[in-house]
């Protein structure tokens, strides 16, 4: 497939759908003039299960391998604990298996070639004497709030951040000399982190690299979407009627463009999944009502579905039906070889436990002061006399004549 496309094409399909490029003389350099395939490398930090918003940098691997680049995928186990222990240690190697079944799943549901993926935990050499060396060396070229600065928008920010914050962006940066890259990929909220990488690699003697970035897409309640709020974002597991219920609840205004999360779905996934698994423009179709009986609206680019949306030809009643559909449509290959595989069940138990139900307590009724025994440890008995250390304060007598005594009935009746 790679063979067939020229130079200028592999560099066309590779910058698609970016948000920013940093250094890409670097990129043309390899592509055009040393005319051998680009070394990419993106990684994910093992935390939270993957979503449906992986798709977005699923669609740009699977445009790296269709213009022949080698993709390196590191699953970032160690990173994923640094940050702020978002991965519980005894989890790590469990979560990072289920990434890898996970993202080769994806990436071969979008009809691409996966011979040049390569997939690389970072554990396997971040743990070595020479990665150790070099990061101490990092560290002391790179400054504490240069770090920290780095690692804002990416590494989760607490009141009282441990220093594995601050390590985080540092291995992210010199992961790029120890895979071998020409280039990272990852969203534009990495871009911090990439000028750390740019200005740190040649203060250590190592070369500086590329950097592609990949717009963040807006979760389904209008921010960031992630994995640790289920109401952000749909799992890759999802069956159709949790898809159908999440897409009705989306955050989706009227005539609304800007922000809006299902629109910029169709942009950076469905119209680029169609067009890579067809091998031509990808289109997006919406269903009108039956009733209306007209032909439905089909979309080849995003900027006339905006544009209808904004007019308000399109409205959420139209686009959400017709997005959960194709996303339904999208994830069957996904979850068929899930169901089809029992060691990816295993390990999803296993990275994933079922948290436990905690039981109700039951609290003691408070049945009042009048209640015998509430006046301190006293007890009735089935033959109607009290026990207890009060029980003189309570206590009326087991026969009629002697509980007139103690209420003392007979001196307070009229005469």
């Amino acid at each position: 497939m790679a063979d067939s496309m020229s130079a200028q094409d592999k560099l066309t399909l590779i910058k698609a759908n970016l948000q920013e490029v940093l250094k890409e003389d670097i990129i043309e350099d390899v592509i055009l003039r040393q005319n051998r395939p680009l070394k990419i490398y993106w990684g994910t930090a093992t935390t939270g299960r993957p979503h449906c918003g992986y798709f977005v940098p699923m669609v740009k691997l699977a445009h790296f391998l269709k213009a022949g680049c080698t993709v390196k995928l590191l699953l970032a186990d160690i990173h994923g604990f640094l940050d702020n222990l978002k991965a519980p240690i005894e989890l790590v190697k469990f979560r990072a298996e289920y990434y890898r079944f996970v993202i080769v799943s994806l990436l071969k549901s979008l009809n691409v070639p996966i011979d040049r993926l390569v997939v690389v935990l970072g554990s396997s050499y971040q743990l070595s004497a020479e990665y150790t060396m070099d990061l101490y060396r990092l560290s002391s070229v790179v400054s504490e709030h240069d770090s920290k600065k780095a690692g804002s928008e990416v590494v989760k920010q607490v009141a009282n951040p441990t220093l594995s914050g601050l390590i985080y962006p540092l291995m992210q940066t010199l992961d790029e000399q120890y895979l071998d890259a020409d280039v990272q990929f990852g969203g534009v909220d990495q871009r911090k982190i990439f000028a750390l990488a740019s200005d740190a690699l040649p203060k250590i003697n190592y070369k500086e690299r590329a950097h592609m970035m990949n717009p963040m897409v807006p979760g389904l309640s209008g921010g960031k979407m992630s994995s640790s709020d289920p109401d952000s974002k749909i799992d890759l597991l999802d069956p159709p009627h949790v898809v159908d219920k999440k897409l009705r609840k989306a955050h989706c205004a009227p005539k609304e463009v800007e922000g809006n999360g299902i629109l910029s779905f169709v942009e950076y996934v469905l119209l680029a999944v169609d067009g890579l698994k067809n091998d031509r423009k990808g289109s997006f179709v919406i269903e009108r009502r039956a009733a209306e009986d007209v032909e439905p609206l089909i979309y080849d680019d995003i900027a006339t579905l905006k544009a209808d949306y904004e007019a308000d030809r399109v409205t959420p009643q139209l686009l959400k039906p017709a997005i959960t559909k194709a996303l339904i449509e999208l994830l069957k290959p996904i979850q068929a070889e899930y169901e089809a595989s029992p060691e990816w069940q295993d390990i999803a138990n296993k990275a994933y436990p079922p948290s436990e139900v905690k039981k109700k307590e039951k609290k003691p009724k408070n049945l009042g002061t009048r209640f015998p025994g509430a006046k301190g440890g006293v007890e009735a008995k089935p033959d109607g006399h009290v026990e207890g250390k009060s029980k003189d304060q309570v206590n009326l007598g087991t026969d009629a004549e002697g509980a007139m005594k103690n209420l003392d009935i007979q001196s307070k009746a009229p005469s």
